[in-house]
């Protein structure tokens, strides 16, 4: 559950003597006896633990996210987005790790990255949290559910970031979004995303409210506290952006409908590991922000036919050689995840 790095595989190593004088130079308290090594785990920008010490001898340690060296979907990978993010939400109560500096010169490491510090907690690859009572499960759950509506809560003009993402038209514009970033990463055809997405152009609701959304929450990007069951620091901020909030919620519930980790319970009863409901997870949000649930089929399709696209960004990744080969074996459950979405749309399908 305590995050443990690995050896740099070949296909990730960096300059390490580039990024020695890097942060020598903009980190103050930085003092050398740099070492790299990198969390395994995760399809996106690869991201390493750096351990060094400061001026006066003492260990520190960092974390550093990295824009990959070939990115098979454009206006993907943006590590300067989470960046900007992350820092803008230091300043209130959404809990995110302190970040210290962003590097957008690729003479240093080949491709953009940034350093922020190193949070020790626990982190679940599997959403029934292992090793945990029932008491915790559900405090660790009510405890995301908290900080996801304190999310949804900030004034992000007031952050500076109004301009974080195009005003207006969100969900049409997710659709469109998606629907390129999986045209652009496509490797053979797939009947089944061209009807779920045709049906979602076709079905795209009014448009809500607008705030500051995670795009990507769940468990394996939630650092717990090490001894606590609280939200420690929310990590993964790559799709981050203004929209419409509904869709973190509808991400969020993945977990009752798809059976595999680190996504779904592996064919676990959520209720009996102490974990609540979907229906007890939604409703604690709605009472947290005053908020009901509209066109719940529609959020959860859209959130469905997302990820189906980026793991086909994934496989073209891996046959590019930009990624392991076992990320090849994502290729049928692009295809899986989108027939459940027509089957929600159909109601042939319920929570698993």
């Amino acid at each position: 559950m305590i995050p443990q790095s690995v050896e740099v595989p070949p296909q990730n190593r960096l300059d390490e003597a580039a990024l020695d004088a890097f942060l020598a130079q903009h980190l103050p308290e930085y003092g050398g006896s740099l070492g790299v090594r990198q969390f395994p785990g995760g399809f996106s920008n690869p991201t390493y633990a750096l351990d060094t010490v400061d001026r006066d001898g003492h260990q520190r340690h960092y974390v550093l996210r990295k824009r990959p060296a070939a990115a098979a979907l454009p206006s993907a990978h943006r590590v300067d987005r989470e960046f900007r993010v992350m820092q803008a939400l230091q300043q209130t109560d959404v809990p995110v790790p302190r970040v210290r500096v962003l590097c957008e010169d690729p003479a240093v490491l080949g491709s953009m990255f940034f350093v922020m510090d190193h949070v020790q907690g626990r982190l679940f690859s599997d959403p029934t949290l292992p090793g945990c009572t029932p008491a915790e499960r559900k405090a660790i759950y009510d405890s995301m559910v908290d900080v996801l509506a304190r999310l949804h809560a900030v004034d992000y003009a007031a952050l500076g970031l109004a301009d974080y993402g195009k005003p207006g038209d969100y969900l049409k514009r997710q659709v469109e979004l998606w629907t390129r970033q999986f045209q652009a990463a496509q490797t053979g055809e797939l009947p089944s995303m061209q009807r779920l997405g045709n049906w979602l152009a076709a079905n795209v609701p009014a448009a809500g409210r607008t705030t500051i959304v995670h795009g990507d929450y769940r468990p394996n990007n939630i650092l717990v506290h090490p001894t606590e069951p609280r939200v420690l620091a929310v990590l993964d901020w790559e799709l981050s952006t203004l929209g419409d909030p509904m869709c973190d919620l509808a991400y969020t519930c993945f977990c009752y409908y798809i059976d595999e980790p680190p996504v779904g319970f592996g064919g676990a009863d959520p209720v009996a590991l102490g974990i609540p409901s979907e229906a007890e997870f939604v409703q604690r949000y709605c009472d947290l922000t005053g908020q009901p649930v509209r066109d719940w089929t529609f959020y959860l399709a859209l959130q469905l036919y997302k990820s189906s696209a980026i793991l086909q960004g994934v496989v073209k990744r891996a046959l590019q050689g930009a990624g392991p080969a076992a990320w090849l074996a994502k290729q049928p459950v692009v295809g899986a995840r989108a027939e459940l979405a027509l089957s929600l749309i159909e109601g042939t399908r319920t929570p698993s």
